[in-house]
């Protein structure tokens, strides 16, 4: 092995191995094991979400794998209509071409040739993480097999009256013009107006004031809206107001929606223009008047001085005409939730369109039925009050997309506009008869998320009865974020139970979603956005500011990114490599909903890389002259033994119950501190002693061997590199055949346990930390061999202290250990516990005792000026009222930890007294 750890050497070269020879396939005649990778859009690179939740899936399928199931992680990815529609249609316009100059087959030929060429980013990326998907099944939601099943799920639900065209209020897009589902529209607070407009009762006997942040909507008004409660409007219920400007009587009516402690009690409603205006009218039969085009530029249905005008140049227009009319009551700032198209960044309008939906009522009652008897289970189990909390107010779906690419609409209209579903034109003519009669497909595309909902089983070749769907459905967990359940996962129950007859999966884990070290999420113009293959490979802070800022649509935006990344990351990114940041990932798999990823966690498991490989190197060079002789072991080698059934047991449990923070945290802590810190050295006297027997040594090399290898297969789910290379020069000296670890049994917990060699252990341990505590607090040199008195020692300590004698010497560099006579008085001492006993350490010609007090008290006085400085802080009230709470925190936090010290060296100083 080499002298340190560089993965960069090794990773390619192993995963490159694994793909040749077939690994990540089914292996076995074991119990089935599946997992649905969630299919990353093809437009997209890795980032820290995707690597997360492939972290979590691969440890999970190594696992698996490893127990002897037969595991498919099935790989995959999205077409991602609007995404990637934008990329294509900004590499045209580069061009100096639009969509509409080269039609509707030759731009979908342009984005099937960019999908070759450069869409497959993200595999590349995914095979850099170690994922160990079936790549052999590799599947794309456009692929001609994923498309036909489309197609029949569609036909069907039509046939069954379960899909419908029908005019109603979508989210729009004025610049994509297209719908968008919620999941596509960002919404956020920005400064605003709140504009109070009166408006003329009929009856000419006064006026409502009614609120809106949206003045141009009010062309399409409908009806004023009060509480039938409210005493104030009770008596103008039914009566009419002239609506300003379009000079149209409309209605007042009586709704429940309203508030009558907000505002004036009176709401404008505009039910083409608003959602919940939109339900209010359905209501009430109102008027549905839209007033604007798919550009969001007003239609002919408002008075001609206001057509074709911008919607934001119509409100400006509209408040200067109501303020002349002298009907402008009042305009307060407001904070306004303005919706967003998440690609195009416009503002995203309510709009009156004919679209197609789905009937969703019918296959929404099976999937919450499905949860509630618990053939779903989500862990944790709170997700699935969010789960019920959509599905019981479930709105039927819309599934069209006014775009190109992406899964056509399998219908036709005739020159009459009847409409005609079906596999193909030539299907629809021999199905309906219609001859020669001229037909014209919908241009219009379904919703990504409608090809997702079929993921779990169109993958695997349905609609077709294929061995792989016998085999792997339903999948045994689906991992993903908590932002798509409703989207994504209450979807796909609905058309796994729907068109499979059973769930898709039997546990959704759901993840939290990872924000930077303070919480915030990550953004470019944040500067705090981190890309996993920086922190794997590293990068120079020149190259990280090219990247982020080159290629930018918005290039107005790239200084502000450059100053935000030199901020955050001044010295660039280290290399860590793959498997530190898959620890580190799996560190934060905890049941919370917002994950925060430290750089200081990474370069810990980047350490503990290097120390596993350290402790690999000293194994390996120690067990060189392994032979078949009788061996003898020692009680460390049954305490590591023991620990290590332990541990197993732990692993077992947390991977059951899906908390790879706690696995992470259990087999960490037993490699580093026990295996590391405490077995390794408790070898090197048995190794390294003239009286040692053979056998015993036999023993401990044989320990030393099989306890790393166990070790290695321990952690092999969650780091696969480093334990394969480790096990690939650790396997033949440990009597283990086989190609790759991957294929090796997970270590098998016993139902024996060594408890007198575990107490035996940590009486050695302790008895060796309270050593190392008295040199610290007397600064005495760490090789300095130290006689020890024992007093209060029972039976059971002289006799540890007798066999383990050894350990002692060597570990702890005792000199020796004499037992103190009930009623003897000790010499002056420094003193450690170790349960009921004391360790007693004479301190005569150890230490200058002068020297030592004014060294202490040199350094307690440095700590008092500290102390003095910090409480002044705290007592200055402008420090404590102006200062950031952070800032204020960290100065109470100093002061503590000042007078802990102070404390401490009083102590230390107390203890030089008594041995002048």
């Amino acid at each position: 092995m080499n002298k340190s750890y560089q993965p960069q050497e090794i990773e390619q070269r192993l995963y490159e191995r694994w793909e040749e020879q077939g690994y990540f396939a089914p292996q076995g005649n074991g119990e089935p094991y599946c997992i649905v990778i969630p299919p990353p859009n093809v437009t997209g690179t890795l980032h820290m979400g995707h690597a997360f939740q492939d972290t979590i899936m691969d440890t999970l399928t190594r696992f698996h794998r490893m127990k002897g199931h037969r595991t498919l992680w099935q790989p995959g990815m999205d077409h991602a209509g609007i995404a990637t529609q934008m990329v294509v249609e900004r590499l045209l316009n580069n061009e100096g071409i639009s969509k509409r100059d080269l039609g509707r087959e030759k731009f979908i030929e342009r984005v099937w040739s960019w999908k070759e060429t450069s869409g497959g980013q993200i595999a590349r990326q995914t095979r850099r993480l170690g994922a160990s998907v079936d790549w052999s099944r590799d599947r794309f939601t456009m692929d001609e097999g994923l498309s036909e099943a489309v197609r029949k799920v569609f036909i069907q639900l039509h046939d069954e009256g379960l899909i419908y065209r029908g005019k109603r209020l979508v989210n729009w897009d004025p610049v994509l013009h297209t719908a968008l589902s919620d999941l596509e529209v960002l919404s956020a607070d920005e400064d605003g107006h709140l504009w109070h407009f009166r408006y003329p009762l009929a009856s000419g006997k006064g006026y409502l004031t009614v609120a809106t942040t949206r003045p141009e909507t009010m062309l399409g008004d409908s009806a004023v809206a009060v509480h039938p409660d409210d005493e104030r409007y009770k008596h103008l219920v039914g009566q009419e107001i002239v609506l300003p400007i379009v000079g149209r009587h409309i209605p007042i009516i009586a709704d429940t929606y309203v508030d009558p402690e907000f505002g004036t009690g009176c709401v404008k409603i505009t039910p083409a223009h608003d959602f919940n205006d939109y339900e209010i009218g359905k209501r009430h039969d109102l008027q549905m008047i839209n007033i604007l085009t798919d550009d969001a530029a007003l239609n002919d249905e408002v008075p001609d001085v206001y057509r074709g005008m911008d919607r934001f140049v119509a409100r400006k227009a509209i408040v200067a005409e109501i303020k002349r009319l002298k009907l402008l009551d009042k305009v307060e700032d407001y904070v306004v939730k303005i919706p967003r198209g998440d690609r195009s960044t416009a503002v995203v309008e309510p709009y009156l369109t004919d679209q197609w939906y789905v009937k969703i009522e019918p296959l929404a009652k099976p999937a919450i039925e499905a949860v509630e008897s618990g053939r779903i289970k989500f862990v944790p189990e709170n997700w699935s009050k969010t789960y019920y909390d959509w599905m019981y107010n479930i709105q039927d779906w819309c599934i069209s997309r006014q775009l190109w690419w992406g899964h056509r609409i399998p219908a036709w209209y005739d020159e009459d506009g009847a409409v005609y579903v079906g596999y193909s034109e030539d299907d629809v003519r021999k199905k309906h008869d219609l001859g020669d009669r001229s037909l014209r497909q919908d241009d219009d595309v379904l919703d990504t998320w409608f090809s997702s909902a079929l993921w779990p089983f169109s993958t695997m070749g349905w609609p077709e009865k294929t061995a792989a769907l016998e085999e792997f459905y339903p999948g045994n967990v689906l991992v993903t974020g908590f932002d798509i359940i409703f989207f994504w996962v209450a979807r796909m129950i609905m058309f796994g139970l729907k068109f499979m007859d059973d769930v898709p999966f039997r546990e959704v884990y759901i993840h939290g979603l990872i924000r930077d070290q303070d919480g915030q999420k990550m953004s470019k113009t944040k500067g705090n956005v981190l890309d996993p293959i920086d922190l794997i490979d590293g990068i120079d802070l020149e190259s990280l500011v090219e990247k982020r800022t080159s290629g930018m649509m918005q290039d107005h935006l790239a200084p502000k990114i450059e100053r935000a990344t030199r901020k955050h990351f001044p010295g660039g990114i280290n290399q860590f490599g793959t498997d530190a940041l898959r620890m580190t990932f799996a560190s934060l798999a905890t049941t919370g909903r917002d994950i925060r990823f430290d750089l200081g966690r990474i370069d810990g498991y980047k350490n503990f890389c290097n120390k596993l490989w350290n402790a690999a190197r000293y194994v390996l060079m120690n067990t060189e002259t392994l032979d078949d002789g009788d061996a003898e072991f020692s009680a460390a080698d049954r305490w590591i033994k023991a620990r290590l059934n332990q541990t197993s047991n732990e692993l077992h449990q947390h991977f059951k119950t899906y908390r790879l923070d706690l696995a992470a945290q259990s087999v960490y802590d037993f490699t580093w501190h026990e295996f590391c810190d405490w077995y390794l050295e408790l070898s090197k006297p048995i190794l390294q002693s003239e009286v040692a027997s053979p056998a015993l040594q036999r023993g401990t090399r044989r320990t030393l061997i099989k306890v790393l290898e166990a070790i290695l297969r321990l952690l092999h789910p969650l780091m696969p590199f480093v334990t394969e290379e480790i096990w690939q020069q650790v396997a033949e000296r440990a009597g283990i055949d086989g190609d790759t670890i991957m294929l090796q049994p997970y270590p098998e917990v016993s139902d024996q346990t060594d408890e007198a060699a575990i107490a035996d252990i940590e009486w050695v341990k302790q008895f060796i930390l309270g050593i190392r505590q008295i040199r610290g607090e007397m600064d005495i040199s760490p090789g300095k061999p130290l006689p020890v008195i024992l007093q209060g020692a029972t039976a059971l300590d002289r006799q540890r202290a007798d066999e383990q004698i050894i350990l002692l010497r060597r570990v702890g560099r005792v000199e020796s250990v004499t037992i103190l006579k009930d009623g003897d008085e000790p010499p002056a001492v420094a003193t450690a516990l170790l349960g009921e006993m004391r360790l007693l350490v004479p301190m005569k010609g150890l230490i200058d005792v002068d020297a030592e007090r004014s060294r202490l008290s040199k350094q307690q006085e440095k700590v008092s000026v500290d102390l003095k400085r910090s409480t002044a802080k705290l007592a200055n009230e402008k420090f404590v009222n102006n200062a950031p709470p952070e800032v204020v925190t960290q100065e109470r936090e100093r002061v503590a930890e000042f007078e802990r010290t102070i404390a401490q060296l009083g102590e230390q100083l107390e203890k030089l007294d008594e041995l002048a």
